[in-house]
């Protein structure tokens, strides 16, 4: 498009370029950076006059000129070949130079031209063979030139370019640019350039820090080795796979031994190499250990090769190095163990005896003394690390050394030093184990701490008349280091610092203070070396001091404070020293004005080194070697203490903010006017430090006292501060000035009244007024907004308007950025502060953005940063106004957007990051409104920013996005899909792609290399919740997305072919080592990092994650349903049709070499066996699908049980295999014998004694593996039993009935015996621990089986997740043949447990035998006990967070327990044991809500009655024995006695009455008389489950049997209750259904009540007549239910007919003769006769039939003369009206019946007047023979019925039957017409069966023989 008028434009630009301003040098740099992009070759002519002005405009004086031209040059470098030949060294040259003085844009700019301008001397040859090519030893040569000496190597002379300062000092703005220099070269050459020449690369990078020039003094060597650490961690650490990192650890170790062969033999100073060249081999020793112990940490158990292999043990090389002349050499070995141990757990033991064995045999060489006792400590410190721990025996034995050490430094002056050093870092490393290992030397350690410092006055005294140089310093290390030993354990035994601990510490304090304060005297006598020595002392004594409280030290305020304000404002330093907290202390949003987002940036840690006023990036590991083990942040690879002089003044100032909010008035006055005297007097730079140190410590004193609620009040006091803050805020130093608006705002916090504000306030306003100069606009400002930040809009808000005008008319400052920038900053605080009452500034101050936006030039960065932030807070202010459209409201939600949409294009990274913040708060607060279209593939091209700000606000933004519109996001993300293989760069961030994995693989694909916590935090955010709402309609995907990162090779960084190949090719790429490439074939230089083992461990955890979201859709989890769906919907979209995958992937993880990653196998693959164990095959009815990976999931498991395998994922393995075995699966013995077979040697695992396996990790480890053993064998005997005990299913399957169903008891029986004392005395364990703390002294003291004394905290929760299934497995073991074996103890095993329990096996020859042997009978009740007590104080206990399985076992414990006669003998020998665990009942029925708890609560309280029961029938049995013998009176047997009082709280009754009540209460609301209608509508709605109607029925069978449990007049007091409730379940469930059946609950109802009405106390002489009265009451109120009334409910009238029957036929006679009773129930029965029901006939017919037939006669009689007349009339009425309903036939055929009970019932005087009424009935129900082949259905069934009764009732009365017969002959006649009729039918159907079963004639067969056979004889 632009023809020929590029030359012009190229011409003209660059002409105008030589007169141009900045903003015109810049805008000019970018335009011709976008020609280049776009013409590409065809501006060759150009390249030279570009490159010309392009590389004089790199050391413009403008950084964003120069930003700008480093990005054209890098665009030119594309075409311009000549710029890597014969411009190569000019351009380094030029880059070099414009290092110098640069910002970190144009740092990363150059430093990104600089990486790729020498990536191409290497991956692009000069095409001319004559020229000549760059090697890689000449691009090292120029890189290290340029860390090492800047410029130099190129200028020639001149003052201006000469690089070198302060006698040849590196520049290290040119070193830091060089770091970022070398990290893009290897990253634009790629991953597999780096593996090839790994060893090169390494040596290269090695002689950067082994060269004197760059280590001249230590500060430069310690920022040369964090840039050479930063290399290799970038390149080594991020580029390449795990594998690859392997073998980058193997070079490291060649580098370490090298470097230690140049030393020679540590032991011989004599073999030692030159003392220059083992002076620089430790810088070099330094970083290879560093980066070879943050390797190794990061790959786990990954790297456990490098410790296995016998030709490479890497830590033999690393141990070496303890013994290096040098210090930091050790203590970087020593980390080096740390990470080794931390990422290999099972090394720690081994390597903590070898030191500790090396440390006794080595104790008189200072080396190894301080070497190992190094290692030692950074050893005890990453014991927090390891989950698993060391053996408790281990802090023992290390203890006992350093107590040595200490005891024996005084005998040998040679080594006191070094000994009384190591000794109190040992002793400070094992504080890090915690309370458990240091309680028992507390007070040794009391001792020793006293010990140390001189005890009074005068023993100070003496000691500074008698000590030399010398034994100063050996006692200044010894008492800093007790002091460091001390912070160590208040830190980290916060529960052993008790105040009587505190009170014996502060002598050994105090001591030191007082010693202190006379050092001075000791240092000038002595000489000035001891001052590093004083200054550690000052340092201990001051942390020490910050973490106890200030009110133990109250007394020495005075003096301390002396001190620390000395310290920090340098009155005996002549160091300029400042402090390194003052950016750490002011508030996070100033990050902008004081630069601190560049610790959000990758390059912090070399960064940091260049930002003035911080000595962060300072940090060694020799400033401090108690860091070794002290906790260090996650962010950071190695610990980083600072600079002794810095880090006291940190202290003294961190402590002083500690101090001062508990300090009299008076004493701070003077401190704030010492602090201004002190800025006065000093000078220059050491004004500007004492500065520093000085607000530092104000901001930590305000900060302190803002944090404990105290207020400055004293006037003067607030004066005197305020004056020093006003001063501040005109400071040249921007720092200084934000400190001191931060100051001022926390001033108007603690000690701001109304007034003290306003005159803050009004000050600045006159200031800002009147200034003009920069410095008091922009101090003045901050001023405003840290105010109104402070005390909020409500507290400043009389000044919001004053304060908002000024700083609008302030921001549009523009001869001015600088103040633009902090004007815009206040404005946004004040925006963020201000709340509803900024409402009304939002416009001005929006208007005022934009303007900006457009009319500030880019280059302006820093206002662009702040126009963002004050557009973020104007966005909050207008929150959800923004969705609407009222008023200005639409046109602020379009200026915002366009605002964002103006940042959204800025180069700079905050920028940026700031403008997808406010899109994401406009998103949240008008989602609506923003545009997902554009914003999401913006957010997924900011994912590929090599700048962390931009990636880490794309994928906060993308967080919030997926929880509200995940689908949305996903599919605006596909759209920029594309195909990634021919993409050079796939493994760099900046040139991520989205492929057809969409945006959820590129989050997987960075989380490999992201660092960043929280960008990594936020990214499984986004994964999680897109999973959640995408992975049930995209199952596959989704699968295949994590499978794919399972299955993903680890082969890290190996050369890839595009294009086919054959599989004998890749077998033979697969075994060979060397990668040879043929010609012609294109090379992939940059493949994609393989997932590492964090990632896997997260996609496992997804994959978990899919099977929980389609958990509740049965078609997931059914195989034929899902294969049916997919045939109709045509989508493979179901969990089950994927099982295949799931099962793969489970193998994968669980197999693999990462710890983690097996534990989250293991865990995936327990959730597969549980939800589709039982899921069937429909191809092989009676199989389950999973039968097929059999195979897979015992190869899974079997790892996992190797000797050498961790305890947790044995543990994990142990409840994997018993899910499996129990989950019913397999199809025979056979098939689980693999399985069982690993839970068999799991066994070993549990030996003591002789045998046992070596202890590698903790108590608590070991712990936690023997009970996942023992509950797992428990599980597997659960399911064994009940398996065994189950009644056998015949429901034709024959896949059940070949099944057999002992199988797996079988597998169990063996090891039983064994089993059962594991179990057992497991749970004794458990009920030692949970003893409440009162009861401890009782404990053993040898512990218990499977738990240590030291341990008992930390094994209490393996023993809470492990009990609940063990004691249900003892309570079977015990109720099937466990008591027995108990009671014959033949072998001694069972011993009693308040001795020593059961011994287990390997301690029979260890424990004493006992001599006194307890009697069988209390060993049973002993276990007996055991069981019963753990269940029922766990069902007791007030922890609801109780797993409801716990409970279950718990109840099915008791349950089964309690079977058996002699356990419940037991239980009922004491009542008051009865009621404690029916209360435990009713507790668990209160707090759990589910029906199969509340059945298992039933069936135990079943027991308990049943328990009860068979103790009375006993006593009853034994009474009536002896009374037959003796005779005597008869006595009173059951609960209430003679008096009938039955005690809550002692009564069983009552209490079984309270559980029974609790159950049906809650399962029928309606029965309480004070619920609410609500809950009755609501019950009602829902209606009863069957499971609901089953525990109803159970609880109305147990409350029939109460009485007999009862005395007479007992059971007269409950009898009400349980009739009451029984009619009230009647009541409430009796209603009518549509087939007539009648409610389960309703039969249990009439159930208990005829047991009731049958009960032997109802003719008990004692209490007849109250039954009677009662069961009279409650046949009235169930004749009451029937009664028509606007309030009684529908009820069945069958189930009242019932009712009505029982007590007819079951109770007494005096119950139901009451002639109102009778007449109602006669009433009751008549009306079912009228009913318009033919069901309710029918049932009323039938219970008729059973009233009738009453044995008592006098009770039937009255119903019969009522109700037989109307059975008559209604039988009459048929005879010339049959039936047409089969139902209207049954009720006519049930009346017959009831006549014919009455005939029977009648007197043979009159029966045949009863006869002659039901014949002519039954006679009138034939049907004439002519037509009873055309009648209907219900007439020839009434026809046959009648005839059969006439035949039946004939023989029974023959005369009677006669007689009447002879009376009517019309009868008789038609009578005989249908006998002969049914006669003749009757033959007929004889003689066709006779025709049906006759032999039918042969036929011929189909094929006939052709050869005639007749002949044939034989």
């Amino acid at each position: 498009m632009m023809g020929s008028s590029y030359p012009d434009t190229i011409t003209n630009l660059i002409k105008a370029l030589k007169n141009a301003e900045s903003t015109g040098r810049c805008e000019i740099m970018n335009c011709l950076e976008k020609i280049l992009q776009g013409m590409g070759s065809a501006v060759n002519a150009y390249h030279k006059e570009i490159y010309k002005v392009a590389r004089s405009a790199l050391q413009d004086r403008s950084m964003a000129v120069r930003c700008a031209t480093a990005k054209c040059l890098l665009e030119l470098l594309q075409e311009a070949a000549f710029m890597y030949t014969s411009e190569l060294e000019n351009m380094v040259s030029s880059c070099f130079r414009a290092l110098d003085g640069s910002n970190y844009d144009v740092r990363s700019a150059v430093a990104k031209l600089l990486g790729v301008l020498l990536a191409h001397t290497q991956s692009n040859p000069p095409r001319d063979p004559r020229s000549k090519r760059t090697g890689i030893e000449d691009v090292y040569s120029l890189l290290s030139t340029g860390f090492m000496k800047g410029t130099s190597g190129f200028l020639k002379g001149g003052s201006s370019g000469e690089l070198l300062k302060s006698g040849g000092v590196v520049n290290r703005e040119i070193r830091v640019g060089v770091t970022h220099a070398y990290i893009v070269f290897v990253k634009t050459l790629g991953s597999v350039w780096l593996e090839r020449n790994l060893s090169i690369f390494l040596s290269h990078v090695f002689e950067l820090v082994s060269n004197p020039k760059s280590t001249q003094t230590h500060v430069d060597a310690v920022y040369s080795r964090r840039c050479v650490t930063f290399i290799l961690r970038s390149t080594i650490g991020g580029m390449l796979g795990e594998k690859a990192q392997v073998s980058a650890c193997k070079e490291l170790c060649q580098v370490i031994t090298k470097q230690m062969n140049i030393v020679g033999d540590p032991s011989d100073v004599d073999s030692r190499g030159p003392a220059t060249e083992v002076a620089q081999s430790q810088h070099v020793l330094i970083c290879a250990l560093q980066e070879l112990g943050s390797l190794v940490k990061a790959l786990t158990t990954c790297a456990m090769p490098l410790v296995t292999e016998p030709a490479l043990n890497i830590c033999d090389v690393v141990v070496s190095v303890l013994l290096h002349p040098s210090p930091a050499a050790r203590l970087a070995a020593s980390w080096c163990l740390r990470c080794i141990t931390v990422a290999l757990p099972s090394q720690l033991t081994p390597l903590l005896d070898r030191c500790m064995e090396r440390m006794t045999s080595f104790k008189s060489s200072r080396e190894a003394v301080s070497g190992y006792s190094f290692a030692i400590a950074a050893l005890l410190g990453g014991v927090r690390n390891c989950p698993l721990g060391i053996p408790h025996a281990k802090g023992k034995a290390v203890f006992s050394i350093a107590e040595d050490l200490l005891r024996t430094a005084s005998q040998n002056s040679r080594m006191s030093l070094h000994r009384t050093q190591a000794s109190w870092l040992i002793l400070g490393g094992i504080m890090t184990l915690g309370a458990p290992v240091v309680r028992n030397h507390l007070p040794r350690l009391l001792l020793l701490w006293r010990n140390t410092f001189p005890r009074s006055s005068k023993e100070l005294d003496s000691e500074k008349a008698r000590g030399d140089a010398f034994t100063w310093q050996v006692a200044l290390e010894g008492r800093a280091g007790a002091l460091c030993a001390m912070q160590s354990f208040v830190r980290h035994c916060p529960e052993l610092v008790t105040d009587d601990v505190i009170r014996r510490l502060m002598t050994p304090l105090e001591c030191a203070m007082a010693m202190l304060a006379e050092i001075h005297t000791v240092i000038k006598s002595c000489g000035a070396h001891l001052k590093a020595c004083a200054a550690m002392v000052r340092l201990r004594l001051y942390e020490v001091l910050r973490l106890i409280p200030p009110t133990a030290y109250e007394g020495s305020f005075i003096a301390l404070l002396r001190e620390l304000v000395a310290e920090f404002t340098l009155t005996d330093n002549p160091a300029n020293t400042t402090t390194s907290l003052l950016r750490s202390l002011c508030h996070d949003n100033d990050a902008i004005i004081l630069q601190t987002w560049i610790t959000d940036t990758d390059h912090k840690s070399v960064e940091l080194q260049l930002q003035p006023n911080s000595a962060s990036g300072s940090g060694a590991l020799e400033h401090d070697p108690s860091s070794l083990y002290w906790e260090i942040k996650k962010s950071e690879h190695v610990p980083g203490p600072l600079p002794l002089g810095v880090a006291v003044i940190d202290a003294s100032v961190a402590l002083f903010g500690v101090v001062v909010p508990h300090v009299a008035d008076k004493h701070c006055l003077k401190i704030f006017e010492h602090f201004s005297e002190c800025i006065k007097s000093a000078k220059s730079a050491r004004q500007q430090a004492v500065q520093i140190n000085v607000f530092t410590a104000v901001l930590s004193a305000l900060k302190g006292l803002a944090d404990t609620k105290r207020r400055l009040k004293n006037a003067s006091v607030r004066a005197a501060a305020n004056s020093l803050i006003m001063s501040a805020l005109t400071n040249q130093n921007s720092i200084l000035r934000c400190a001191a608006g931060e100051a001022l705002g926390r001033m108007a916090q603690v000690g701001g009244d109304s007034s003290f504000i306003a005159q803050t306030a009004q000050t600045c306003f006159d200031r800002l007024k009147t200034a003009r100069d920069v410095v008091s606009r922009t101090g003045n400002s901050l001023a405003l907004g840290c105010l109104h930040r402070y005390v909020g809009g409500m507290g400043a808000g009389q000044h919001l308007n004053t304060s908002v005008s000024i700083l609008l008319a302030l921001a549009q400052d523009s001869n001015s950025p600088t103040v633009q920038m902090w004007a815009l900053h206040a404005l946004a605080l004040i925006a963020d502060s201000g709340g509803p009452m900024f409402r009304s500034y939002v416009e001005p101050t929006l208007s005022l953005v934009l303007t900006l936006l457009l009319s500030v030039p880019p280059s302006n960065v820093e206002v662009h940063q702040c126009l963002g932030r004050c557009l973020a807070a104007l966005i909050t202010t207008l929150g959800p106004e923004l969705q609407g459209n009222r008023g200005n409201t639409a046109t602020a939600r379009t200026s915002c957007l366009v605002a964002c949409a103006i940042m959204q294009d800025h180069t700079d990274s905050v920028v940026g990051a700031e403008a997808i913040a406010c899109l994401q708060q406009l998103h949240m607060f008008a989602p609506r409104h923003v545009n997902l279209s554009s914003l999401v593939p913006h957010l997924c091209f900011a994912l590929r920013s090599p700048h962390l700000l931009l990636r880490r606000a794309s994928v906060a933004c993308l967080r919030q996005l997926s929880q509200r519109e995940a689908r949305e996001v996903s599919e605006y993300a596909m759209t920029l899909a594309s195909d990634s293989k021919d993409n050079k760069n796939v493994g760099t961030t900046e040139n991520l792609v989205i492929t057809e994995t969409g945006l959820e693989g590129m989050l997987f694909s960075m989380l490999d290399m992201e660092t960043d916590d929280k960008l990594r935090t936020n990214i499984h955010d986004t994964l999680i919740s897109m999973l959640h709402e995408l992975a049930g309609e995209d199952l596959a995907r989704w699968l295949s997305l994590c499978k794919a990162v399972l299955a993903a090779s680890t082969e890290a960084g190996s050369p890839k072919k595009e294009g086919g190949k054959d599989k004998d090719d890749e077998k033979e790429e697969e075994d060979s080592d060397v990668v040879q490439f043929a010609t012609g074939e294109k090379i992939v230089t940059h493949p994609a990092v393989p997932p590492r083992w964090p990632t896997r461990v997260f996609a496992a955890e997804s994959v978990r994650r899919v099977i929980q979201v389609c958990d509740g859709n049965t078609v997931h989890f059914d195989l034929a349903m899902a294969r049916e769906m997919r045939l109709k919907t045509g989508g493979d979209n179901y969990l089950v049709l994927h099982l295949s995958d799931l099962v793969r992937t489970a193998f994968i993880a669980a197999t693999s070499e990462s710890t983690q990653l097996r534990k989250a196998g293991l865990q995936l693959l327990q959730d597969i066996i549980n939800k589709f164990a039982r899921v069937p095959e429909p191809e092989f009815p009676g199989h389950y699908i999973m039968e097929q990976y059999q195979a897979q999931v015992g190869a899974a498991l079997r790892p996992a049980f190797s000797q050498d395998t961790p305890s947790d994922v044995t543990a994990m393995a142990c409840q994997v295999s018993s899910a499996w075995v129990g989950s019913g699966v397999a199809h025979d013995l056979n098939d689980l014998r693999r399985v069982h077979q690993l839970l068999v040697s799991s066994l070993a695992k549990l030996k003591v004694g002789r045998g046992a396996p070596v202890q590698l990790y903790s108590e608590s480890a070991s712990t936690m593996e023997k009970l996942a053993v023992i509950k797992a064998w428990a599980e597997v005997y659960i399911v064994a039993m009940q398996q065994h005990l189950a009644p056998p299913i015949s429901n034709g399957d024959e896949y059940e009935e070949e099944r057999p169903r002992d199988s797996l008891l079988n597998l169990v029986q063996d090891e039983l015996g064994v089993l059962s004392l594991y179990w057992l005395a497991a749970l004794r364990d458990h009920a030692l621990l949970a003893l409440p703390a009162e009861f401890h002294s009782q404990l053993p003291s040898e512990g218990g089986a499977f738990y240590n004394p030291e341990a008992m905290e930390t094994t209490k929760p393996h023993y809470q997740k492990a009990w609940s299934p063990i004691v249900y497995a003892a309570a079977l073991w015990l109720n099937n043949g466990g008591f027995a074996i108990i009671e014959r103890n033949e072998e001694g095993l069972y011993g009693g447990l308040a001795s020593s329990g059961p011994t287990l096996p390997g301690m029979l020859g260890m424990k004493m035998p006992t001599t006194h042997s307890k009697p069988p009978e209390e060993l049973k009740s002993d276990y007996f006990h055991l069981i019963f007590g753990i269940c029922v104080e766990s069902l007791s206990s007030q922890r609801s967070t109780e797993p409801l399985q716990s409970v279950s076992f718990c109840l099915q414990a008791i349950h089964t327990l309690l079977e058996g006669p002699w356990p419940r003998s037991k239980l009922s020998a004491d009542p008051i044991l009865t009621v404690e665990l029916l209360n435990v009942m009713h507790r668990v029925l209160l707090t759990r809500e589910t029906l199969c708890t509340h059945q298992q609560v039933v069936m135990a309280t079943k027991q308990s009655i049943k328990a009860m029961d068979e103790k009375l029938n006993k006593q009853r049995q034994q009474y009536e024995s002896k009374r037959e013998r003796k005779g005597g009176k008869e006595s009173v047997f059951g609960e209430g006695g003679e008096s009938g009082s039955i005690v809550p709280g002692k009564s069983v009754v009552f209490a079984v009455l309270e559980v029974c009540l609790c159950i049906l209460v809650r399962q029928m609301p309606t029965l309480n008389p004070a619920v609410s209608m609500a809950t009755i509508q609501s019950y009602k709605n829902a209606g009863l489950s069957d499971e609901a109607s089953t525990l109803i029925s159970t609880t109305l069978s147990i409350m029939a049997d109460l009485p007999e449990l009862c005395s007479p007049a007992g059971s007269v007091s409950i009898l009400p209750t349980i009739l009451f409730l029984t009619t009230g379940v009647l009541r409430e469930t009796a209603e009518p259904s549509i087939d007539g059946k009648i409610a389960p609950t309703v039969t249990a109802a009439l159930q208990g009540l005829r047991t009731i009405a049958m009960s032997e106390y109802v003719s008990d002489e004692n209490c007849e007549e109250d039954w009677a009265r009662m069961l009279r009451s409650t046949l009235a109120t169930i004749l009451d239910f029937a009664s028509s009334g606007k309030d009684k409910n529908d009820i069945d009238e069958s189930s009242l007919l019932l009712a009505v029957a029982v007590f007819l036929a079951s109770a007494p006679p005096s119950v139901s003769m009451v002639p109102s009773l009778q007449t109602q129930s006669i009433e009751l029965f008549q009306k079912s006769l009228k009913s318009d029901e033919a069901s309710v006939k029918l049932k009323g017919l039938q219970v008729m039939a059973t009233v009738f037939q009453c044995p008592h006669r006098e009770a039937a009689t009255p119903f019969i003369h009522a109700l037989g007349p109307r059975i008559v009339e209604y039988l009459h009425g048929i005879g010339g009206n049959k039936p047409d309903k089969d139902e209207e036939v049954a009720v006519v055929m049930e009346a017959v019946k009831l006549m014919e009970l009455l005939v029977g019932l009648t007197d043979e005087s009159h029966r045949v007047q009863m006869l002659a009424l039901l014949v002519p009935i039954q006679i009138s129900l034939l049907v004439p023979s002519n037509i009873l082949a055309s009648t209907s259905k219900q007439s020839r069934a009434l026809h046959e019925f009648a005839l059969q009764r006439l035949m039946k009732i004939a023989p029974l009365y023959p005369l009677d039957f006669k007689t009447v017969m002879g009376a009517a002959p019309e009868l008789k006649t038609k009578l005989e017409s249908s006998v002969k009729e049914s006669q003749m039918s009757a033959n007929r159907a004889k003689e066709a069966s006779r025709m049906a079963n006759k032999p039918a004639a042969p036929i011929a067969p189909s094929i006939k023989l052709k050869t005639n056979f007749s002949n044939f004889t034989g």
